[in-house]
């Protein structure tokens, strides 16, 4: 059965309309600092994270703005996957236009999702032909598209928000095109995994909160994610999670189940004994801007009544880090967690 992760329905397709040194990579460079408050040192670094535009750019539009309010002197702007429907390149033209009718941080970290291989689901784009797929897609081509909106060449990179390190993971092969039992589970190169195990150890070794911006959320983290919806994303959910335990001071922001930032288990600390860091390292789910989800009592899910804009602002100060959920249509923060940095 087709659910809402492996198809773009007709309605999602009407809503169209230099670098920092660090070692052995480096960071692109934010836009600054936001100020606020700080015992240690008399500045916070402010900025959001948002996912799941797929076509909604009217709500991409109002949460631009809302941001732009709350967070004038924004540091970035992390979008955690699921920026296009499809991933046809017009979509992605579509959503950079909107961005550029609003102001947001010059700095902008792309994560990959699930949408941005939908294109070989139909025969043309306004006719779904499942079927035949690919449909004479080639997988490179989706990469491709992905990486001229991105302006880079890899899936993971680095950036800097004010001095604040963020690191983007995802993907690197759409699977249905290597196993045809499979459609959007995610596999992450050895090359990949080293790279993110080595620039989490470097800025932790210099007392940095390390933010990771990821679409698909870990099995039994946050809300979803104990659904059978979201238990199986990471085709290497163990290795991944051999990474990022020992260190307390993470924080891995991911998107994809467009859960309610209203439930509980928004936020999370993900243990793993073995690690030897018994605190855990922190989870947080994104929201979403295009339509929201909530347990539905079975096994399931169902959509949240009403409109649905959400996401969350980070707050990064010496000694903690708070993140506040949002609801960029009302304009009303829902919540806020204060995590200290150890």
């Amino acid at each position: 059965m087709v659910n809402r992760r492996a198809l773009i329905t007709t309605a999602g397709i009407g809503a169209l309309g230099a670098t920092l040194a660090a070692g052995p990579a480096a960071a692109k460079p934010g836009n600054g600092k936001a100020k606020g408050k700080d015992k240690g040192n008399g500045s916070v670094t402010r900025f959001n994270v948002i996912s799941d535009i797929q076509g909604d750019l009217n709500d991409l539009g109002v949460a631009l703005e809302d941001m732009r309010t709350t967070n004038r002197a924004s540091a970035g702007l992390a979008i955690a996957g699921d920026i296009t429907p499809r991933g046809y390149d017009f979509e992605y033209a579509e959503v950079t236009k909107r961005m550029d009718k609003h102001a947001h941080p010059s700095t902008v970290a792309w994560a990959i999702g699930n949408h941005e291989f939908y294109v070989p689901k139909y025969k043309d784009p306004n006719t779904l032909a499942q079927d035949t797929w690919p449909n004479g897609v080639v997988e490179d081509s989706l990469f491709k598209s992905f990486y001229n909106f991105a302006g880079r060449n890899t899936i993971y990179e680095e950036f800097s928000f004010g001095g604040v390190p963020v690191l983007t993971i995802g993907t690197e092969r759409y699977m249905r095109y290597y196993d045809e039992k499979r459609w959007d589970e995610v596999w992450m190169s050895e090359k990949q995994f080293t790279w993110l195990a080595d620039r989490i150890a470097y800025w932790d070794r210099r007392n940095k909160p390390i933010m990771v911006i990821t679409h698909h959320p870990l099995p039994n983290t946050v809300s979803g994610t104990r659904n059978k919806l979201y238990l199986s994303d990471y085709m290497q959910a163990d290795r991944l999670l051999e990474v990022l335990a020992p260190y307390r001071n993470v924080f891995l922001f991911c998107g994809h189940t467009h859960w309610d930032l209203e439930l509980s288990d928004w936020y999370t600390r993900r243990v793993v004994p073995a690690s030897g860091n018994l605190v855990g390292f922190n989870v947080f789910n994104t929201g979403a801007i295009e339509t929201g989800y909530t347990d539905n009592g079975q096994g399931g899910e169902k959509t949240v009544p009403g409109g649905f804009n959400q996401g969350l602002q980070v707050e990064v100060a010496s000694d903690s880090v708070t993140v506040k959920a949002r609801d960029f249509g009302r304009k009303a923060w829902m919540k806020e967690i204060t995590v200290p940095l150890v």
